[in-house]
């Protein structure tokens, strides 16, 4: 009789991919799923650990699961594995800290799940991995994680069947003073640019009509292989050394079909005039860049550790709405960030006003352990927090709703999400707003609309 085994998947996209690649692995492996966690053998919780409030839920998920197994005597024999970021970030501490899990792994592990259930099963002696973080043999995370999925990695989608995530790297070299990820997700990494196109080559065959590109820092695609010195911020021509997001989105380019390619995570650093160029030029890729910029002021930017300036941002925001026509910006910010100023804050809001972006959001500063931030001086009251994170929403939601109002009256392509719900060139999935339109489209294909309303972050086509 095979196991059985059912996954919970909590975070972002990168991590939902991790949870892909995981029951790639076990159904090549012979094991059954189980959307239902009482029918499962073994359950596994994909974890987050990037703020505070993705911690709680994740240590919530867990304790939920291990509630749950104990009230039920008939789940009583059922294996609980915690996998994902925190077990990778706190890998040293949660053995004792959570007895009732039965195994934990991280990062390197994911694609080695299915041998360390069998291990927990009793199924099988084999080692699985080279090098414990410790002695427990509940702990099977490895502290330095290099693994990349490759297109030749098994998996099972989770995503709707026109859309999909496909990870171009792992890890990151910025040492933001705000950011964990790092110390997590290791080093960047890219995959080769081959192995990408196969991916989304396969990706487009089987009517994939969206391929959303993700890594911790987009934009650094292929550079860690150049030879010599890390590149410097706006490095001038991408393509004269080696792979790159350019030489990457210009080969998408070329696959034959009928889809877009979204740009997510992308880093202010590593732009070009040349990536901006390719974006323009290409006709596959969607006139769409998720460009985290966190702050303008030199002094939080500084705090910040955000390699780029004010100056430099500005800049190649005005080039990129230059150089991309018809371009949609979407961007997050940090308010409350230790030593922020009500003058760093204003003039924050002043940037906000000034370049009107059509995606954005903000995030009230979290309070990291292992975080250079953590410990800084001057931290932030935590009611100026709240009160700087409404007063930069509310001017936010203004913009929001002048540029939707802008957009009544146009016709835009749209891709159908569900009956009666479709997304726009400049909406990524589950993060930005959404059309209402006919429920006669058909799902997971484009089609042509009018803006004729809005309602709050959404559009509504005429009927």
């Amino acid at each position: 009789m095979s196991t059985t085994v059912g996954l919970i998947s909590l975070g972002c996209a990168k991590n939902l991919i991790d949870s892909e690649v995981m029951i790639g692995n076990l159904a090549e492996a012979g094991m059954s799923l189980t959307p239902d966690p009482e029918l499962a053998d073994v359950l596994i919780v994909n974890t987050c650990s990037f703020i505070d409030i993705a911690k709680q839920e994740s240590i919530d998920a867990v304790f939920g699961a291990v509630n749950e197994r104990n009230d039920d005597p008939e789940r009583a024999s059922q294996k609980i594995i915690v996998a994902g970021c925190l077990s990778q970030r706190f890998a040293k501490d949660l053995p004792s800290l959570m007895p009732e899990v039965d195994a934990f792994i991280g990062l390197d592990q994911v694609n080695k799940v299915a041998p360390i259930i069998n291990k927990l099963l009793g199924k099988s002696a084999e080692s699985v991995v080279d090098h414990p973080a410790t002695d427990d043999p509940r702990d099977f995370v490895t502290l330095k994680p290099k693994y990349v999925p490759d297109y030749t990695t098994p998996r099972f989608r989770l995503t709707p069947d026109h859309f999909a995530y496909v990870k171009i790297a792992e890890g990151c070299n910025h040492t933001c003073s705000f950011c964990i990820i790092p110390k997590i997700r290791g080093m960047h990494r890219s995959r080769t640019q081959e192995s990408v196109l196969k991916e989304v080559e396969a990706l487009v065959k089987s009517g994939v009509r969206e391929i959303n590109l993700i890594s911790q820092d987009t934009t650094y695609f292929g550079m860690d292989r150049w030879e010599g010195q890390r590149p410097k911020p706006s490095s001038p021509v991408d393509s004269t050394r080696g792979e790159s997001l350019s030489t990457l989105l210009r080969a998408i380019n070329e696959i034959d079909g009928d889809f877009w390619v979204r740009l997510l995570y992308t880093h202010p650093a590593h732009w070009s005039d040349e990536l901006i160029e390719t974006i323009a030029q290409c006709n596959k890729v969607a006139k769409y860049v998720d460009i985290p910029l966190q702050h303008i002021s030199a002094n939080m930017l500084d705090k910040m550790r955000r390699v780029t300036s004010g100056d430099y941002i500005r800049d190649l925001l005005r080039r990129m709405r230059a150089g991309i026509p018809g371009i949609g910006i979407r961007t997050t910010f940090i308010v409350g960030f230790p030593g922020e100023t009500e003058d760093d804050f204003e003039e924050l809001m002043e940037f906000i006003r000034e370049f009107r972006f059509e995606r954005a959001g903000v995030f009230q500063f979290s309070k990291e352990e292992g975080t250079p931030s953590y410990k800084m001086p001057d931290q932030v009251h935590h009611m100026t927090r709240k009160s700087r994170w409404s007063r930069a929403m509310e001017e936010l939601q203004r913009i929001a709703g002048e540029t939707n109002q802008a957009q009544v009256g146009k016709n835009v392509r749209v891709l159908v999400e569900q009956p009666g719900v479709a997304r726009t060139e400049w909406d990524a999935p589950e993060i930005d707003g959404s059309v209402m339109v006919d429920k006669s489209l058909k799902v997971g294909e484009f089609a042509d609309v009018t803006i004729s309303d809005w309602r709050g972050y959404d559009l509504v086509a005429a009927r």
